[in-house]
Protein backbone atom coordinates (compact mmCIF):
# COMPACT_ATOMS: atom_id res chain seq x y z
CA UNK A 1 0.00 0.00 0.00
CA UNK A 2 2.66 2.48 1.02
CA UNK A 3 4.69 1.48 -2.60
CA UNK A 4 1.52 2.30 -4.19
CA UNK A 5 1.52 6.09 -2.84
CA UNK A 6 4.71 6.45 -3.24
CA UNK A 7 4.65 5.59 -6.90
CA UNK A 8 1.68 8.39 -6.88
CA UNK A 9 3.42 11.08 -5.28
CA UNK A 10 6.30 10.23 -7.45
CA UNK A 11 4.09 10.33 -10.81
CA UNK A 12 2.65 13.79 -9.27
CA UNK A 13 5.60 15.09 -8.91
CA UNK A 14 7.43 14.59 -12.40
CA UNK A 15 4.09 15.80 -14.14
CA UNK A 16 4.44 18.74 -12.10
CA UNK A 17 7.53 19.31 -13.00
CA UNK A 18 6.59 18.16 -17.02
CA UNK A 19 4.41 21.21 -16.88
CA UNK A 20 6.31 23.65 -15.30
CA UNK A 21 8.97 22.77 -18.31
CA UNK A 22 6.30 23.13 -20.71
CA UNK A 23 5.12 26.52 -19.62
CA UNK A 24 8.77 28.00 -19.20
CA UNK A 25 9.36 26.45 -22.77
CA UNK A 26 6.20 28.07 -23.73
CA UNK A 27 7.10 31.78 -22.50
CA UNK A 28 10.66 32.02 -24.10
CA UNK A 29 10.92 34.45 -26.35
CA UNK A 30 10.94 33.32 -29.49
CA UNK A 31 14.16 33.94 -31.43
CA UNK A 32 13.58 35.99 -35.03
CA UNK A 33 14.46 34.17 -38.29
CA UNK A 34 17.26 34.52 -40.07
CA UNK A 35 16.60 37.18 -42.83
CA UNK A 36 18.68 34.70 -45.33
CA UNK A 37 15.85 32.27 -44.71
CA UNK A 38 13.49 34.87 -46.01
CA UNK A 39 14.64 35.22 -49.06
CA UNK A 40 13.23 33.59 -52.06
CA UNK A 41 15.47 32.57 -55.02
CA UNK A 42 13.92 33.28 -58.11
CA UNK A 43 16.50 32.31 -60.31
CA UNK A 44 18.36 28.88 -59.23
CA UNK A 45 21.26 28.82 -61.27
CA UNK A 46 20.24 26.14 -63.45
CA UNK A 47 17.05 26.54 -65.09
CA UNK A 48 14.62 28.59 -65.91
CA UNK A 49 11.74 27.57 -63.80
CA UNK A 50 9.59 30.10 -62.60
CA UNK A 51 10.26 32.40 -65.78
CA UNK A 52 7.86 32.86 -69.27
CA UNK A 53 7.50 35.69 -71.89
CA UNK A 54 5.21 38.38 -71.02
CA UNK A 55 1.48 37.72 -71.88
CA UNK A 56 2.21 34.54 -72.75
CA UNK A 57 2.90 30.91 -71.79
CA UNK A 58 6.39 29.93 -72.96
CA UNK A 59 9.57 31.80 -73.30
CA UNK A 60 12.10 32.50 -76.11
CA UNK A 61 14.81 30.03 -76.84
CA UNK A 62 17.06 33.20 -76.39
CA UNK A 63 16.54 33.32 -72.60
CA UNK A 64 18.91 30.23 -71.42
CA UNK A 65 21.02 29.04 -68.60
CA UNK A 66 24.52 29.36 -69.66
CA UNK A 67 27.59 28.94 -67.28
CA UNK A 68 25.43 29.28 -64.56
CA UNK A 69 23.83 32.52 -65.43
CA UNK A 70 20.50 33.21 -66.80
CA UNK A 71 21.26 34.77 -70.22
CA UNK A 72 19.80 36.79 -72.73
CA UNK A 73 21.81 35.38 -76.25
CA UNK A 74 21.43 37.40 -78.78
CA UNK A 75 23.04 39.76 -81.06
CA UNK A 76 23.62 43.71 -79.82
CA UNK A 77 21.28 46.03 -81.73
CA UNK A 78 21.59 50.05 -82.37
CA UNK A 79 18.56 52.06 -80.29
CA UNK A 80 17.31 52.84 -83.94
CA UNK A 81 17.32 49.33 -84.76
CA UNK A 82 15.19 48.21 -81.24
CA UNK A 83 12.26 45.55 -81.60
CA UNK A 84 11.78 43.92 -78.10
CA UNK A 85 8.93 41.77 -77.49
CA UNK A 86 10.84 39.33 -75.40
CA UNK A 87 10.28 40.63 -72.19
CA UNK A 88 9.98 37.78 -69.16
CA UNK A 89 8.02 37.61 -65.64
CA UNK A 90 8.58 35.64 -62.93
CA UNK A 91 4.99 34.20 -62.63
CA UNK A 92 4.67 32.23 -59.25
CA UNK A 93 4.22 35.24 -57.60
CA UNK A 94 3.35 38.93 -57.27
CA UNK A 95 5.18 40.92 -54.49
CA UNK A 96 4.05 44.40 -52.89
CA UNK A 97 6.54 45.77 -50.62
CA UNK A 98 9.84 43.48 -50.75
CA UNK A 99 14.01 43.41 -51.35
CA UNK A 100 15.28 42.85 -54.80
CA UNK A 101 18.93 41.78 -55.43
CA UNK A 102 20.12 41.58 -58.40
CA UNK A 103 23.84 40.47 -60.07
CA UNK A 104 24.19 41.67 -63.75
CA UNK A 105 26.56 42.71 -66.59
CA UNK A 106 26.07 43.97 -70.04
CA UNK A 107 28.18 44.07 -72.98
CA UNK A 108 29.71 47.32 -74.27
CA UNK A 109 26.48 49.56 -75.05
CA UNK A 110 23.98 47.07 -73.68
CA UNK A 111 20.61 47.82 -72.23
CA UNK A 112 18.11 46.23 -70.35
CA UNK A 113 16.01 46.62 -66.97
CA UNK A 114 14.30 45.55 -64.01
CA UNK A 115 10.96 45.80 -63.72
CA UNK A 116 8.45 45.66 -60.76
CA UNK A 117 4.45 45.80 -59.83
CA UNK A 118 4.08 44.03 -63.42
CA UNK A 119 0.52 43.21 -64.80
CA UNK A 120 -0.46 41.74 -67.77
CA UNK A 121 -2.54 42.49 -70.62
CA UNK A 122 -0.50 45.52 -72.16
CA UNK A 123 1.73 46.62 -74.59
CA UNK A 124 4.85 45.83 -72.24
CA UNK A 125 5.68 46.29 -68.91
CA UNK A 126 6.75 49.71 -69.71
CA UNK A 127 3.37 50.73 -69.89
CA UNK A 128 2.73 50.78 -66.32
CA UNK A 129 5.52 49.22 -64.57
CA UNK A 130 8.25 50.83 -62.88
CA UNK A 131 12.49 50.95 -64.10
CA UNK A 132 15.36 50.39 -62.66
CA UNK A 133 17.30 51.04 -65.60
CA UNK A 134 20.81 48.42 -66.62
CA UNK A 135 22.46 50.15 -69.14
CA UNK A 136 26.27 50.54 -70.22
CA UNK A 137 26.10 54.47 -70.07
CA UNK A 138 29.37 55.26 -72.09
CA UNK A 139 29.52 52.45 -74.18
CA UNK A 140 25.66 52.76 -75.41
CA UNK A 141 26.37 56.54 -75.91
CA UNK A 142 29.86 55.81 -78.03
CA UNK A 143 27.72 52.85 -80.24
CA UNK A 144 25.04 54.90 -80.92
CA UNK A 145 26.51 57.83 -81.32
CA UNK A 146 24.24 59.71 -79.41
CA UNK A 147 23.77 61.59 -75.81
CA UNK A 148 21.87 59.94 -72.95
CA UNK A 149 19.34 61.88 -70.23
CA UNK A 150 20.46 60.94 -66.77
CA UNK A 151 16.91 59.92 -66.47
CA UNK A 152 18.08 57.32 -68.51
CA UNK A 153 21.54 56.27 -67.28
CA UNK A 154 21.61 53.39 -65.24
CA UNK A 155 20.67 52.82 -61.68
CA UNK A 156 17.90 55.68 -62.10
CA UNK A 157 13.90 54.94 -62.10
CA UNK A 158 13.64 55.35 -65.82
CA UNK A 159 12.04 58.64 -66.80
CA UNK A 160 11.34 59.45 -63.36
CA UNK A 161 14.50 59.86 -60.55
CA UNK A 162 18.17 60.20 -61.62
CA UNK A 163 20.74 58.69 -59.41
CA UNK A 164 23.72 60.56 -57.57
CA UNK A 165 26.70 60.78 -59.42
CA UNK A 166 28.90 61.44 -56.97
CA UNK A 167 27.68 57.79 -55.44
CA UNK A 168 27.15 55.87 -58.06
CA UNK A 169 30.04 53.60 -59.69
CA UNK A 170 29.33 51.67 -62.19
CA UNK A 171 31.90 49.04 -63.49
CA UNK A 172 32.80 48.59 -67.03
CA UNK A 173 30.87 46.38 -69.60
CA UNK A 174 31.69 42.55 -69.12
CA UNK A 175 32.01 43.21 -65.30
CA UNK A 176 29.49 42.45 -62.95
CA UNK A 177 27.35 44.80 -60.68
CA UNK A 178 25.07 44.49 -58.20
CA UNK A 179 22.15 46.27 -58.08
CA UNK A 180 18.95 46.54 -54.93
CA UNK A 181 15.66 47.80 -55.37
CA UNK A 182 14.13 48.36 -51.56
CA UNK A 183 10.07 49.14 -51.84
CA UNK A 184 7.63 50.43 -49.64
CA UNK A 185 4.77 52.64 -50.19
CA UNK A 186 7.20 55.18 -47.96
CA UNK A 187 10.10 55.06 -49.41
CA UNK A 188 11.93 53.50 -52.60
CA UNK A 189 15.67 53.34 -52.76
CA UNK A 190 17.88 51.94 -55.62
CA UNK A 191 21.35 51.00 -54.74
CA UNK A 192 24.10 50.04 -57.16
CA UNK A 193 27.38 48.39 -56.05
CA UNK A 194 26.27 48.76 -52.34
CA UNK A 195 25.90 52.58 -53.00
CA UNK A 196 22.65 54.03 -52.20
CA UNK A 197 21.91 56.24 -55.44
CA UNK A 198 18.77 57.49 -55.21
CA UNK A 199 15.79 57.27 -53.09
CA UNK A 200 11.83 59.02 -53.70
CA UNK A 201 8.37 58.65 -51.84
CA UNK A 202 5.82 56.84 -54.79
CA UNK A 203 2.40 58.68 -54.92
CA UNK A 204 3.85 61.83 -53.34
CA UNK A 205 3.36 65.41 -54.91
CA UNK A 206 6.61 65.46 -56.37
CA UNK A 207 6.06 62.10 -57.95
CA UNK A 208 2.96 62.96 -59.50
CA UNK A 209 4.53 65.96 -60.92
CA UNK A 210 7.34 64.17 -62.44
CA UNK A 211 4.75 61.65 -63.84
CA UNK A 212 2.34 63.74 -65.42
CA UNK A 213 4.76 66.03 -66.72
CA UNK A 214 7.22 63.77 -68.08
CA UNK A 215 7.54 60.95 -70.50
CA UNK A 216 4.33 58.62 -68.28
CA UNK A 217 1.91 61.40 -69.08
CA UNK A 218 0.18 59.92 -71.94
CA UNK A 219 0.70 56.20 -69.82
CA UNK A 220 -2.79 56.59 -67.85
CA UNK A 221 -1.95 53.28 -65.97
CA UNK A 222 1.47 53.95 -65.39
CA UNK A 223 2.52 53.15 -61.87
CA UNK A 224 -1.59 52.00 -61.06
CA UNK A 225 -0.87 48.89 -59.45
CA UNK A 226 1.53 48.54 -55.72
CA UNK A 227 1.32 44.45 -56.42
CA UNK A 228 2.72 42.36 -59.39
CA UNK A 229 5.07 40.61 -61.04
CA UNK A 230 9.15 40.76 -61.17
CA UNK A 231 10.00 41.54 -64.80
CA UNK A 232 13.62 41.41 -67.13
CA UNK A 233 13.53 43.64 -70.14
CA UNK A 234 14.72 42.43 -74.12
CA UNK A 235 16.07 45.91 -75.20
CA UNK A 236 17.42 43.56 -78.69
CA UNK A 237 21.35 43.28 -75.87
CA UNK A 238 23.12 40.31 -74.72
CA UNK A 239 22.82 40.05 -70.54
CA UNK A 240 24.02 38.05 -67.92
CA UNK A 241 22.02 37.31 -64.63
CA UNK A 242 24.08 36.02 -61.76
CA UNK A 243 22.11 36.45 -58.87
CA UNK A 244 17.95 37.10 -58.66
CA UNK A 245 16.34 37.05 -55.47
CA UNK A 246 13.23 38.64 -53.28
CA UNK A 247 12.67 39.14 -49.61
CA UNK A 248 8.88 39.83 -49.43
CA UNK A 249 8.79 43.16 -46.62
Amino acid sequence: MRTIKTNTRILSILTFLLGITFLFEGCKEKKPSNAENEWINLFDGKTIDGWRVYNGDKISKKWAVIDGNLTFDTKLKLEDEFSGGGDIIYYKEEFGNFELYVEWKLPKGGNSGILYHVKEGYNSPFDVSPEYQLLDDDGWEEINNAKLEEWQKAGADYAMYTPDNEKKKLNPAGEWNSSKIVYTEKKVEHWLNGELILSFVPYSEDWYQRKNSGKWKDYPNYKKFKKGYIALQDHDSPIWFKTIKLRPL
